[in-house]
């Protein structure tokens, strides 16, 4: 069972929706027992770092999530919410990752929206994919695909079993979904 962590911030339905489409079974929960009994969890997001960070913490789901030892995959403000801090608002993230959030810094229009090419040099991934965010990841050792928006910004990472997703597969068409699937299934690890 993949367990989408409902905290109400994210486009939850849509991912479920998503994941089912590719034959997995789904439950919507932030219920402490079901999160634990999951065989992978989905991390979903949208909105600002702050705000989701205070209703993870409201709902007692940081300590969940830090002590969860199987597979985590977050999805777009998810991916950023699993690194350790974030410029967008100034808080602590749930630091999963290594590494701090922070603001794009590009020539072009803020926020990055709209469908870029994913770019990789040991994986099959230079497809189109659709972003919406103001915000990134660091270019480190975790990112398997990054995109170009006037500057690099990681658009998958990879350290051990937590995936991050920058951009929305289920808004990605058929790429979108093989990306997922391949998350899901384990993800690319980067070595």
């Amino acid at each position: 069972m993949i367990v989408i962590i409902d905290y109400g911030l994210g486009n939850v339905h849509n991912v479920q929706r998503a994941i089912e489409h590719l034959g997995y079974q789904t439950q919507l929960s932030r219920d402490p027992n079901t999160i634990n009994n999951a065989d992978q969890l989905i991390l979903p997001g949208v909105g600002h770092f702050q705000d989701a960070m205070k209703a993870i913490h409201a709902y007692g789901l940081d300590t969940l999530l830090k002590s969860y030892k199987k597979p985590i995959i977050g999805i777009c403000l998810g991916m950023q919410l699993m690194y350790e801090r974030s410029e967008e608002g100034h808080v602590e993230g749930l630091g999963l990752l290594k590494g701090n959030i922070t603001e794009i810094q590009t020539p072009y229009s803020i926020p990055h929206l709209g469908w870029n090419n994913l770019l990789a040099s040991k994986h099959d991934l230079t497809q189109d994919v659709y972003f919406v965010h103001s915000y990134q990841a660091p270019m480190n050792d975790y990112v398997i695909a990054h995109t170009d928006y006037g500057t690099p910004i990681p658009a998958i990472v990879q350290h051990h079993t937590y995936i991050g997703i920058q951009f929305h597969p289920e808004k990605s068409g058929q790429t979108g979904l093989n990306i997922l699937n391949q998350a899901l299934k384990g993800g690319w690890h980067n070595d």
